[in-house]
């Protein structure tokens, strides 16, 4: 990890310089060009993590029915679900793989912006210093409420108490640790969410084969 923190920071550093080569030397609009740069560079992992992720939900009733008619028989229902994965051309496995490879890079950039070494007091728009939590509570706030709506998108379906239960969880649980990182770490989760939200709203709109 700590390879990949260094470059991160050294790309951090990168887009720190072009805006002062612009005449506006800010960290927080070079954390948000970073976070852009990283989502655009994972947007084909992020694509084929979303195709899965819809796949499964169009043919989620059909599961639900194998399930119900051969509840007590697990091994039939194994058999049955296996069948409709493979006349759906569904692989329940595939949206996992791109997850597992974003995950070291997005623990690196987690470690570079709260390692950071600021040059001066990086202050942007409330924010008199990146570098601690954000006085306000703003940041904290969206960064819940993005997580929310990032996982409404992917997880439509919130019929069991396990996934409602989770809707609430995940989006307190991100805003609670929020409230103790770094302000530039929590703007590079919005900034990410955000993007996010939107790339899933894209690809949402097209069919999963598509």
């Amino acid at each position: 990890m700590g390879f990949l923190s260094d470059g991160m920071q050294s790309v951090l550093t990168f887009f720190y310089n072009l805006t002062s080569s612009m005449g506006f030397a800010n960290y927080g609009i070079a954390i948000i060009l970073l976070t852009l740069a990283i989502k655009i560079l994972l947007y084909p992992l992020t694509v084929k993590q979303v195709k899965s992720m819809k796949a499964m939900q169009e043919i989620q009733p059909k599961m639900k029915e194998i399930q119900e008619k051969y509840k007590g028989n697990s091994e039939k229902t194994n058999q049955e679900l296996a069948k409709l994965y493979k006349d759906s051309g569904v692989n329940p496995m595939s949206g996992c793989l791109p997850l597992i490879v974003q995950m070291p890079i997005l623990i690196a950039i987690f470690y570079a912006i709260r390692d950071y070494n600021y040059v001066g007091q990086p202050s942007f728009l409330w924010m008199t210093n990146l570098a601690d939590k954000d006085p306000w509570y703003v940041l904290p706030v969206l960064s819940a409420i993005t997580t929310y709506i990032q996982q409404k998108q992917t997880t439509p379906d919130v019929s069991t108490q396990q996934s409602k239960m989770m809707m609430i969880f995940m989006p307190v649980f991100i805003g609670y640790i929020s409230l103790t990182f770094p302000g530039g770490l929590v703007l590079y989760w919005v900034v990410s969410n955000i993007f996010q939200i939107a790339q899933q709203w894209w690809m949402y709109r097209k069919p999963a084969n598509a």
